[in-house]
């Protein structure tokens, strides 16, 4: 019995090792690709091999350094005014019981099934007749609208479960509504708010198509069209390139790692809720 539950301990061991090992394998491909030329890439993919090509990383940052600073500034202000706007729709769906009020957020929630590339001629349009095209605000707004349904829909559902005993007090007291939001609701659901943020903050700075068709200035540019421009029209330095992934992803990861325990109590509250 004893040797029976040692071998389950072991294959479990080895099943979340091999686990672990798939997940770190892109990374691991990445950081050794990026110290390469093309020729050790040819000739050895898979392991490390001296020299080091450390220079590659100057030519990566040269190419997506000033659009790192783009990119952070789109993402942070794009996320904030998201989370600020849809908590204020998540509240009026979740505590303001008027006719039609379902029908509005079902509709409402049918937005996250419709694909954002299919409006992309008319919000060309619409962007250009504002006079917002080849700006930062452009990026912006539409990452904002994009990022609503989502939001409200996660938001709403969390300001439901929260005790009426807490509003009630709050409006015997005098509170405002904005001040209700301010002292009950923020405070309350800031694991699953910074969830969302993170997840947004990852889904603006992995956005391509928008950028690509409007932003026109490659020094306005966001990273990831900005990595494009490291492939080259006939030929790829993959050591140059990888060295660009990795510069493009280190924001992320310490993005990651400081919010961790946030992003993880927030998980784990949305798994209680549900």
């Amino acid at each position: 019995m004893r040797s029976r539950n040692a071998t389950a301990e072991f294959s479990k061991h080895v099943f979340l090792l091999l686990i672990l090992a798939s997940a770190f394998l892109p990374l691991y491909l990445m950081l050794n690709i990026s110290v390469k030329d093309n020729a050790q890439f040819a000739r050895n993919p898979w392991y490390p091999e001296l020299p080091f090509h450390w220079e590659n990383f100057i030519v990566g940052w040269q190419h997506v350094g000033p659009n790192i600073f783009n990119t952070t500034f789109v993402a942070f202000t794009g996320t904030f005014l998201t989370i600020a706007i849809a908590m204020l729709g998540a509240y009026f769906f979740a505590r303001f019981k008027v006719p039609g009020s379902t029908f509005f957020f079902y509709v409402f929630i049918i937005l996250m099934m419709y694909p954002g590339i299919a409006n992309m001629v008319p919000t060309f349009k619409l962007i250009s007749s504002l006079g917002l095209y080849n700006s930062f605000w452009s990026i912006i707004l539409l990452g904002v609208a994009g990022g609503q349904a989502f939001t409200i829909y996660v938001l709403r559902n969390f300001i439901e479960d929260l005790p009426q005993d807490l509003f009630d007090a709050a409006e015997v007291d005098g509170c405002s509504m904005i001040g209700q939001i301010r002292t009950i609701v923020m405070p309350l659901t800031m694991p699953i708010v910074g969830v969302l943020a993170v997840l947004k903050i990852i889904g603006e700075w992995n956005n391509f198509v928008g950028p690509l068709i409007l932003i026109r200035d490659n020094h306005k540019q966001m990273i990831a069209v900005a990595l494009l421009h490291l492939e080259g029209e006939y030929t790829k330095n993959w050591g140059e390139l990888m060295a660009g992934y990795t510069i493009a992803s280190i924001p992320l990861i310490l993005l990651f790692i400081f919010c961790m325990r946030l992003f993880i109590r927030g998980l784990s509250e949305g798994a209680i809720k549900g």
